[in-house]
């Protein structure tokens, strides 16, 4: 069955999704959300981003580097998890850690537009009350994360983006760095041989940034490893509550302030505790056409599908069809987790309470 036959399509679902979240920003509970008193089980899923990620293409460092930042943000989620905490909370704390660590296209790791700056991106959406918060072209916040949160959570707004958003950061308190902060080596020669193969002009080194070094960054991975990075959470509190968040770079040597699917409610993002909770990764364009995260919501929530079947309808067949790349990881208040992807690999790892983590890379992992 393909989405666009589905009754509730990709532009409908949109309008819906912003017209409630609207609606809904300030506290109103949604219908579904779960009594304090009930007791569940915790559970959680995230994603680091997808591409061409394949044994041959990474060595056997960068393999070891990789899981050991993904089981960091996976145990930080789950203590929080663990010790009572809500999803929104486990969410911000893994996510943090992605924004932290440069192996990933978030934060510290982000990639480079072609004029030579890092434009943050990032969402978080609550399942129990379906407010959301979400910020785009961030270039001052350390973590976008939690700016995406304190718009959500302290603000009238949903979206806020450029200087505006880094602004009221610094008017909530958040930590402010410079530009240059999030500079890593690696992402400037990616940056570079891109602008090279485009032909296109390279912009000056950043104000700040280190001096080169003589020394060629050595290459751990292959050229199209972040092809679609971004990391995402999405969890189950003990309460029942789900959320989903999402931060990201964007793309290599992308134009004019170009926002992809990740602050998109509806699209890269999106939590509802009436159907479930995804983060997205991919060819942002084609998930903001197809409205990916909420489509799968839809089709959990009122086609009564079962949320792998979900997931593997938009992200193999509808997205497959017109060659959208990329993959989601999604969660439902009953505790089922799901992700599906088809790119060569993606970033991964889920774990229930009382479990044992799942940590994956590559397709032919589970």
């Amino acid at each position: 069955m393909n989405v666009r036959t589905h009754p509730f399509s990709p532009v409908s679902l949109a309008l819906a999704c912003a017209f409630s979240s609207a609606a809904l920003a300030q506290s109103a509970p949604a219908p579904a959300s779960q009594p304090a008193s009930a007791q569940h089980t915790w559970a959680l899923v995230l994603h680091g981003g997808a591409g061409a990620i394949t044994r041959a293409s990474m060595t056997p460092e960068a393999d070891a580097a990789y899981r050991a930042g993904i089981r960091e943000a996976l145990t930080a989620a789950a203590g929080v998890l663990d010790r009572g905490g809500s999803s929104l909370d486990a969410i911000e704390a893994a996510i943090k850690l992605f924004e932290d660590n440069p192996l990933f296209n978030a934060g510290r790791g982000a990639v480079f537009a072609a004029d030579g700056t890092n434009q943050l991106d990032a969402a978080i959406m609550d399942g129990a009350t379906m407010r959301a918060g979400s910020v785009a072209d961030v270039r001052r916040t350390r973590h976008p994360i939690s700016l995406a949160r304190a718009v959500m959570e302290k603000s009238p707004y949903v979206m806020l983006i450029g200087s505006g958003a880094d602004d009221f950061a610094a008017h909530v308190h958040l930590e402010q760095v410079p530009p240059s902060f999030f500079f890593t080596e690696r992402r400037w020669q990616d940056l570079v041989r891109q602008l090279e193969k485009d032909g296109s002009p390279i912009p000056p080194r950043p104000e700040g940034a280190p001096a080169p070094s003589a020394k060629p960054v050595a290459a751990v991975e292959g050229a199209d490893t972040h092809r679609y990075g971004t990391v995402g959470v999405v969890a189950l509190d003990r309460s029942g509550n789900i959320a989903g968040g999402t931060s990201t770079g964007g793309t290599t040597a992308k134009r004019w302030d170009r926002v992809g699917d990740s602050p998109i409610i509806g699209a890269g993002t999106y939590a509802s505790n009436g159907s479930c909770a995804v983060s997205a990764t991919g060819t942002g364009e084609y998930f903001i056409r197809f409205t990916v995260a909420r489509t799968i919501c839809a089709l959990v929530q009122y086609k009564g599908m079962s949320l792998q079947a979900a997931a593997d309808e938009v992200v193999q067949k509808d997205l497959g069809a017109i060659h959208g790349d990329g993959g989601v990881i999604a969660l439902t208040p009953d505790g089922q987790l799901a992700w599906s992807f088809n790119t060569p690999g993606m970033f991964r790892a889920r774990l229930k309470e009382g479990g044992t983590p799942q940590i994956s890379l590559y397709r032919d992992e589970p």
